[in-house]
């Protein structure tokens, strides 16, 4: 996993600039967002998105004619706004933005503004946005299932006041782990090929990441499950069954015990 190795080139909290580079309204955007403190990476492909590792904090993507023919980007775009919990800004002419809608859905847009366009009033409010919403202080979930409902299930309970990450196997797990460090995983402990337990060990195996706790979540509330799930000593268990109000306060209780009881 070479944790130690990537994390050496990880970034700090950023936005992501979707766009190209010479443009000059991405380069007066990314001005203004360095202004206001806020460090900007720019990037037109996925190849060069991928080179920037951690997760930013924002995407804002400046949509051209160029990106919204570029069916790939976009599907690549909407994929990590959606499972990593990104919040989502565009910019552009009226025709383009209509276009980029079409892949990425409005309900992933936070913001949207029309040429001609005030950069500094749109920086202004997609920092107010991600003050108000806190970006930078949410602590931020990892939730491993091989299920797409379960995933999404959870996200929509926690997602209001965590920053919450899908991943559908160990496997997956571990890869966003060599560049982003979750405050919790919630673990699902019946996973085909990778099942819970082995992904356990291989976290627990990487100095970097093994003292991130991890709370399995298991759909078998039986003693002999339970004693099977706590033998491998993890923060605790949560059964799939449990209403989402009691998950949500599971959690809540979690992060408040933990901050009283700092390790």
């Amino acid at each position: 996993m070479r944790t130690r190795e990537v994390r050496r080139e990880m970034k700090s909290d950023y936005i992501l600039l979707v766009g190209q580079v010479q443009g000059y309204l991405m380069m007066s955007v990314k001005e203004k967002l360095e202004e206001a403190d806020l460090e900007t990476m720019i990037a037109a492909d996925i190849e060069a998105i991928d080179k920037l590792g951690r997760a930013p904090i924002a995407v804002m993507v400046y949509v051209d004619e160029v990106i919204a023919r570029n069916q790939q980007l976009l599907i690549y775009l909407k994929d990590r706004i959606a499972e990593e919990d990104i919040p989502a800004f565009v910019f552009g002419n009226a025709d383009d933005l209509a276009d980029i809608k079409k892949v990425l859905l409005p309900h992933l847009i936070q913001g949207q503004y029309e040429r001609p366009i005030n950069v500094k009033d749109m920086v202004d409010e997609v920092k107010d946005y991600l003050e108000q919403n806190d970006r930078t202080k949410k602590k931020k979930i990892l939730v491993v299932d091989d299920s797409g409902v379960m995933l999404h299930s959870i996200k929509g309970w926690l997602g209001k006041d965590y920053q919450v990450t899908l991943a559908n196997s160990g496997l997956s797990a571990i890869k966003y782990m060599t560049l982003n460090r979750p405050d919790l995983i919630l673990l699902d402990y019946e996973m085909p090929i990778c099942d819970g337990k082995q992904t356990l060990e291989m976290i627990r195996a990487e100095t970097e990441v093994a003292d991130i706790p991890v709370i399995f979540l298991t759909g078998k509330g039986d003693k002999e499950s339970v004693m099977k799930v706590m033998s491998l000593k993890p923060e605790g268990y949560l059964l799939k069954s449990m209403k989402p109000m009691d998950i949500k306060k599971y959690i809540d209780d979690f992060f408040i015990n933990r901050k009283a009881n700092p390790r």
